[in-house]
């Protein structure tokens, strides 16, 4: 039976439903994770499978960032873990997935009305699956983090448990609820910090309130001043190799021209799966100016473009961003999408988990200069974004963080899984929880490992990497 057939049932059949997945998967399993698996790809194999559809100049960027640290290595590492995380025990109830919901992904974002929301970004992965795959993704990041900043094993089993907790009861919480108020749920970033606020010291209040502040003037004026100057009195990307690099220091002159011009209809036939009242505002708008930019660790080496357009007049900037979207990691593991486009995917994964979108969000194919054509989704480069910090979180910072996170995931497999069914098989009881502490420090284990494989790789001259 599928999850949408689930929602027909009565809510104490689909409860029944998640009580009987305990029979099959009982919660103290989700602690598994064979570290000597048998026929477990190597994971250089893995990620240069990846690379292989990459810009082949920028992936050494990517191994070097992965290089960095364990952590670095980990936020790369997505398709690895895909593999590792089909190996688990599954309970079969499967919501839509972020597929990268490591801790850098929650954090703060505008809704369209500008109110300022802590949500999930970044949804090159998403796609239909596993609920528990993302929540076993998220608890692996804190144990990872949390290495890295010195925390001992019982501060990381705490921070991991509390998130999970936080998880489990809001998904107990959401169970109850219609599904409208499921739907219309949020978490405002002024209520956040009200009721963290009795929680934190006084540095801990003064941090959060600078970074609600911060977030706030992470808006296109902002990104005109850091991302442009004026060349020969026109506005254009300022170039900052090899991260940023305009069309015209990118390409020779016809190459450019081409390439242009089918960014410029990409941007044209974008439009089109935009709602009609964002269709007509994006036509105010002309693009001045395109460049590439290397983004993110999992990324780097993907095709994105950001596009400078202008509105009313030279203060009336525009910044989007064009990002290729391929295949998701979970796709081997999950099924393949629904979708043609890859784009299109990334876009209604989004479009379902959050809870308040980028109303520039949308989709398109296009073909490159080497006649290939590929799918992209497009979306505005910084909107009052803020990313959180994970190097300088203590442990109790760590734990209030992982709490928002948790519930903020339950809020995002609520709007697509069977809530009732979900809440059911976690329980009351702390079995769960505890079970995700020791996966994720197990998993922290073989992260480690794979992060060393990798040096020994660039070591040995199997891959390149160059620090960018």
């Amino acid at each position: 039976m599928s999850d949408a057939q689930h929602t027909h049932l009565t809510p104490q059949e689909r409860a029944a439903l998640g009580r009987a997945a305990r029979t099959r998967v009982p919660r103290s399993r989700h602690a598994d994770f064979d570290v000597a698996r048998e026929g477990r790809t190597d994971p250089i194999d893995v990620i240069e499978r990846q690379s292989a559809s990459r810009i082949p100049e920028i992936v050494p960027i990517r191994y070097g960032r992965m290089l960095e640290s364990p952590f670095r290595f980990f936020r790369g590492a997505a398709a690895i873990m895909a593999g590792d995380l089909a190996a688990t025990p599954s309970t079969g109830l499967r919501a839509q997935l972020c597929g990268d919901a490591h801790l850098l992904n929650f954090r703060l974002l505008a809704s369209p009305e500008r109110h300022l929301m802590f949500d999930v970004n970044d949804f090159d992965e998403t796609l239909p699956g596993p609920w528990e795959w993302d929540v076993k993704r998220l608890s692996a990041s804190l144990v990872i983090a949390g290495r890295a900043n010195g925390f001992g094993e019982p501060e990381r089993a705490h921070v991991v448990q509390e998130t999970v907790r936080s998880y489990r009861e809001a998904m107990d919480g959401f169970a109850g609820m219609r599904n409208l108020d499921v739907w219309y749920a949020r978490i405002d970033a002024d209520e956040v910090y009200g009721t963290l606020s009795g929680k934190l010291g006084k540095e801990g209040r003064r941090r959060v309130s600078g970074t609600l502040t911060k977030a706030r003037t992470r808006d296109h004026l902002q990104a005109l001043d850091r991302l442009a100057h004026s060349a020969g009195g026109e506005l254009r990307i300022a170039p900052d190799p090899p991260l940023v690099v305009p069309l015209g220091d990118l390409l020779p002159d016809a190459e450019r021209e081409r390439l242009e011009e089918r960014l410029r209809e990409l941007v044209d036939r974008y439009a089109r799966t935009l709602q009609a009242d964002r269709r007509a505002l994006l036509a105010q708008y002309r693009v001045v100016d395109m460049a590439r930019k290397v983004v993110g660790v999992g990324s780097a080496g993907t095709r994105c473009w950001i596009l400078l357009l202008l509105g009313r007049d030279d203060a009336d900037p525009l910044f989007l961003q064009a990002k290729e979207a391929q295949e998701s990691v979970l796709a081997p593991y999950a099924g393949p999408s629904g979708y043609a486009n890859q784009g299109e995917r990334v876009v209604t994964g989004q479009r379902l988990m959050q809870a308040a979108g980028d109303m520039f969000l949308g989709w398109e194919r296009v073909e490159g200069l080497d006649g290939r054509r590929r799918d992209f989704y497009l979306r505005q480069l910084r909107d009052w974004k803020a990313i959180p910090q994970a190097d300088t979180m203590t442990p109790g910072i760590m734990r209030l963080f992982g709490r928002l996170c948790g519930a903020t995931l339950a809020r995002a497999h609520a709007r697509s899984g069977d809530r009732i069914a979900i809440a059911a098989y976690l329980g009351r009881s702390d079995a769960f929880d505890r079970a995700l502490a020791r996966f994720a420090e197990s998993y922290a284990d073989q992260n480690e490992r794979d992060h060393q494989a990798l040096a020994d790789a660039v070591r040995e001259g199997r891959v390149t990497a160059k620090s960018a």
